[in-house]
Order: C-alpha cells, then structure tokens, then sequence
C-alpha cells in the first residue's frame, strides 16, 4: 500500500479542532452566497453582523482557475477598504510544488504587505515555506512526515532584523478511519493542547479537548467535551460543554441543494441571569 501524503501542520487534529470550532455560529448574523460561472470563474460574498455592537463587515472575493497551467488568481474586496491577491501556480513546475504570492494594501492608510512562498508534499512528508517580505523579513516554515497513520511536525517564525525564532511549536498525532488524537504545543512551547476525535458511529461523532497554557496565571487545565449528531442526511446538531459551564448549542440544517442554515447559541450556566449568553445565525447560498 502506497504512504498517503500526511496533513499540513495546522490540520494536525482537524476533526477535533472542526467538531469544536465549526457549526457554532454565536454572537453574529451571517451570510454567505457563492455563485460559480459555467467557465469555472467563482464569487463569493459574504456578510456579518455582530449581535452585540451591530457592526458589519463584508467582502466580495471572485476566483479563475486556469487549469491547464495549474494556475489560480484570487481577488477580493472588504468593507474595510482592504484590497487582496493570491496567485498560485501548483503542479507546473514539479508534481506536488505550489508556489504562492499574496498581496495586501489599504488604499486609505497605505498600508501593505507582500507575502510569498511554496509547499511542497509528497507521500511520507508536507512541508511549506513563507516569507513576509515588508515586515521583518519574517520567514514562517512548517514541516509534516507521516508514516502508517502516526504524524510528527514543528514549526517556527524567524526574524531577520531580530536574528532569532520569535516563536516555534510541535505537533504529533495519530490518524485512523474512525479515530484520531493529537497533540500540540504552540507559543514557544508554553502552551499545550491535546485533542481526540471518534467516529462513534455513521450518525454520531464525539471528541474531548483540553488546553493548558504555562503563561497563565490560572494554573487549572481548561477540558471540553463535545458531540455531533446526524437527524438525517440533511441535518445535524452539535452540542458542547466545558468545565466552566459555558455550553455550546449548534443545529444545521440543508433546506435545499445549494441552501443551508445554521443556528447557534453559547450559554454561561454560571451567568444565568446575567447577559452573558450569545446567538447567531448563518446562512449559505450556493449555486
């Protein structure tokens, strides 16, 4: 059997990062409508607004692919008045190479940045290598190998004028069919988080988080516990708790090909009488 190409760095415990973080959306209205041409060119729009203040925030992001070059231009616009590029170009030089170029400028301040780099992944490993050319230099590098389900990967940022890492991390876990768990030590190695992630059954999902950080001053291990649960093939709900009585409700349904909403709600059991609990909806429109 052939080695598969592992996870990049920041997908080491995905599952369980995905279980807890995804489908909750607290605290905002969202909206989100993707419309694809028939020659492949996308765009995408998207909108929010914070519950609380009322701010709202959007961006317009259109993308073309060029297929035969393995090429890809993306562009997009913010409410924020912030102008973006990528350009990517994998596959054309060497199988399994994607060089990337990202640009950024604030037409109103003058703010800008130009971010450059590649990946490169092949069965057994997954490495990339970015540089932020206007600030520092600052060079970010990640590097992932995999062997028989089992993944070992670091991390770290350099910068130049400063001559020294001004931060780094590891990670390591183990990937099977119906379960995973990781482990990851990030901020220079002063914070820890270990996830698992099972596959209890084709209708329920299950994980458990805990995160401790030495640069706290409070000593305790923060510990979460959650579960997803399939209604059936066009909906789900998701349920979180952790041990300082926040809850976390989620409930996903597809209306139609194309049309999915979501419901969410972030409850303090310790608050209760208190204006301390957030809600939200999203909605997505694709066609």
């Amino acid at each position: 059997m052939s080695t598969p190409i592992p996870a990049t760095y920041s997908d080491i415990g995905k599952s369980a990062s995905d279980l807890f973080g995804k489908d909750f959306p607290v605290g905002a209205f969202k909206l989100e409508a993707k419309n694809t041409a028939p020659n492949g060119v996308s765009f995408t729009l998207t909108g929010q607004k914070d519950t609380k203040n009322g701010a709202i925030n959007g961006e317009l992001k259109s993308k073309y692919y060029y297929p035969k070059r393995g090429g890809t231009f993306t562009g997009s616009w913010t409410t924020g008045n912030q102008l973006n590029g990528q350009v990517e170009l994998e596959n054309s030089l060497a199988k399994g190479l994607k060089l990337d170029l990202l640009t950024s400028i604030q037409p109103a301040t003058g703010n800008r940045n130009v971010r450059g780099g590649f990946t490169f992944k092949q069965p057994g490993l997954h490495t990339k290598l970015y540089v932020d050319a206007l600030k520092g230099p600052i060079f970010q590098g990640d590097i992932v190998v995999g062997h028989e389900g089992f993944l070992v990967g670091a991390e770290g940022f350099y910068d130049v004028l400063d001559g020294k890492l001004t931060r780094y991390g590891v990670a390591a876990g183990y990937t099977h069919p119906e379960y995973n768990v990781a482990l990851r030590v990030t901020n220079s190695m002063s914070a820890y988080t270990l996830l698992y992630y099972h596959r209890v059954s084709s209708e329920i999902e299950a994980g458990a988080k805990a995160h401790w950080d030495s640069h706290s001053n409070n000593a305790q291990v923060n510990l979460e516990f959650g579960a997803k649960y399939f209604l059936d093939r066009d909906a789900f709900v998701k349920g979180k708790v952790d041990n300082n009585g926040r809850v976390g409700i989620g409930y996903t349904q597809a209306l139609r090909p194309g049309v999915k909403i979501s419901f969410g709600g972030s409850i303090d059991t310790s608050r209760l009488n208190e204006n301390a609990h957030r809600f939200g909806i999203s909605i997505n429109l694709e066609s």
